[in-house]
């Protein structure tokens, strides 16, 4: 499958099965706009039905990850054209809407690389991602109260479940902003590294998924997330469904061949 090219978004599949999203905006801190919330939308729905997509990979460039959305562009309406009312809430459910659940849903493990600012939308970005590295001294923050109206993209559902409700109260009505081990030390964040180690550390972890038996993390990923709203008779159904699956891959007869060899298994993702 080919992906189309999108204004400031970088999009590549290489060899080893690694989807690589880069947001690449860094003169405005890779603040998001419509074009580039589609191109992400339309890249993860394509991996999740691409054979040779094995992991996906969101990097920025420069020295921030996110500042959230760009709505000073999203603002600055053409000369005689003024939206609507309700055009946000007519907006969103085909935009940031549609890209956090997907995010969540899609049965390839993503895995984000934060540096700088996080914020906004690009925190919601990391905290729907499977796994999060993130530079000790990076900045998480919801800005939305300070900015006068309320959060979108997740952040209400989102951040309690990772964090608590306690802790998700001081992000999101008081705009506490928390740096990388900070954020790790809440368990937001799959960890912390020192911000020369991001690049290498994010490789190592992205490699790791992108060789691992491919079908069964993906019933996995879909297993947990289901979890959040099933009750246990009918997870236990969910999960004997995804035991059956996985069972009959190739990389299930791989990992008890490697068993009784006493070796690594080779997952091919099938």
């Amino acid at each position: 499958m080919t992906f189309d090219p999108v204004d400031h978004l970088g999009i590549a599949l290489g060899g080893d099965g690694v989807l690589r999203l880069h947001l690449d905006k860094p003169e405005k801190r890779n603040a998001l706009d419509d074009t580039m919330v589609l191109g992400l939308i339309d890249a993860i729905d394509a991996a999740g039905r691409d054979e040779a997509v094995r992991a996906i990979a969101i990097t920025a460039a420069g020295d921030d990850f996110c500042s959230g959305f760009d709505i000073v562009a999203r603002n600055e309406a053409p000369a005689g054209v003024k939206p609507r009312v309700g055009a946000t809430q007519r907006r969103l459910p085909s935009q940031a809407h549609r890209l956090i659940p997907l995010m969540l849903t899609t049965q390839v493990p993503i895995v984000t690389a934060v540096r700088g600012w996080c914020a906004g939308i690009g925190l919601h970005l990391v905290l729907a991602s499977d796994f999060a590295l993130v530079a000790d001294d990076a900045r998480l923050w919801e800005p939305f109260t300070e900015r006068g109206f309320t959060p979108d993209s997740g952040g209400t559902w989102l951040l309690p479940r990772r964090v608590g409700a306690v802790r998700a109260r001081q992000m999101l009505l008081l705009g506490t902003a928390l740096t990388g081990a900070e954020a790790a030390g809440w368990g937001m964040v799959h960890a912390s590294v020192p911000v020369a180690d991001l690049d290498r550390e994010t490789d190592a972890l992205v490699t790791r998924l992108a060789q691992g038996p491919t079908v069964a993390l993906g019933l996995t990923k879909w297993l947990l997330h289901e979890s959040s709203h099933r009750g246990i008779d009918e997870h236990l159904r969910d999960e004997a469904f995804a035991l059956e699956l996985s069972s009959r891959s190739a990389d299930f007869r791989e990992g008890l061949t490697a068993f009784r060899e006493k070796r690594p298994a080779e997952f091919t993702g099938r």
